[in-house]
């Protein structure tokens, strides 16, 4: 596969901290199958302002890309955290869905679901925090044995219809007394939406952080241990900044003090 979009389109033009306060992984699919150009310009704008993130608040990152094996996918448990940036679908039989046609599916690619979920596994292992944004958020509850929704029927609030742009403001509904509302200090948010699928049942161990205003999840956590999912994308600078640097502000301390 010719690649669409490449490293040096997603690299910061600040530079790496001297005296980084925690080495985050970043794990995203810069190509997948299908990628097209309007999307393509989605992938380049949303890893690029993640890195950009990171880097603002002193953090330094190593990307590890997916869209070609990774040599050694547990070398992400050698890092301060996992940052989990979004892409195309994963693979039903993931999930355990036998489901072929799936309306609106696009840029599966089972080879980088299994690569990202041994990553995943081996940093939860290590005890390390992991944030998933996304396709991220979704990996996180697949990894935990749930599953996914497919398609989702009734899509206006969560992405634009035909001829209009995939995007769009969501209103999200944080849940009292979770990791995610202490760390956004807001009990509801508007965020950047453009999903055709969520996650369903939830994984092991994971509880409900945001919902949508049709009860569609939009986020997940873990209350015993630093594992956030996000359905939205505070990447997007589209969206609200504060948002995002609260976000990345607490995984990136969290990263920081162990």
């Amino acid at each position: 596969m010719t690649p669409v979009v490449r490293i040096e389109e997603v690299t910061p033009a600040r530079p790496l901290p001297e005296h980084p306060v925690a080495h985050v992984a970043v794990l995203v699919s810069l190509n997948f199958p299908g990628l097209d150009e309007q999307v393509a310009g989605l992938v380049r704008r949303f890893t690029r302002v993640a890195l950009e993130t990171l880097v603002r608040l002193g953090a330094s990152y190593t990307l590890l890309d997916t869209s070609t094996p990774l040599p050694d996918p547990e070398a992400a448990a050698r890092f301060d955290g996992l940052l989990l940036l979004g892409g195309g679908d994963i693979d039903g039989g993931c999930y355990g869905s036998s489901l072929i046609d799936v309306p609106h599916s696009y840029g599966v690619d089972a080879r980088a679901d299994r690569d990202a979920l041994r990553a995943i596994a081996a940093t939860e292992k290590a005890g390390r925090p992991i944030l998933g944004i996304c396709r991220g958020s979704q990996l996180l509850n697949v990894h935990r044995g749930g599953t996914i929704i497919p398609d989702i029927e009734e899509f206006t609030l969560h992405r634009g219809g035909e001829g209009r742009p995939v995007f769009l403001d969501e209103k999200i509904r944080l849940v009292p007394s979770t990791r995610l509302h202490g760390i956004m200090g807001v009990d509801s948010l508007v965020g950047r939406s453009g999903h055709h699928q969520a996650v369903d049942k939830l994984g092991s161990g994971l509880v409900l952080a945001a919902v949508a205003q049709d009860g569609i999840v939009e986020g997940i956590e873990d209350p015993e241990r630093w594992l956030i999912g996000v359905q939205w994308h505070p990447e997007d600078d589209d969206g609200p900044e504060a948002d995002r640097l609260r976000l990345f502000g607490g995984f990136v301390e969290a990263c920081a003090t162990g």
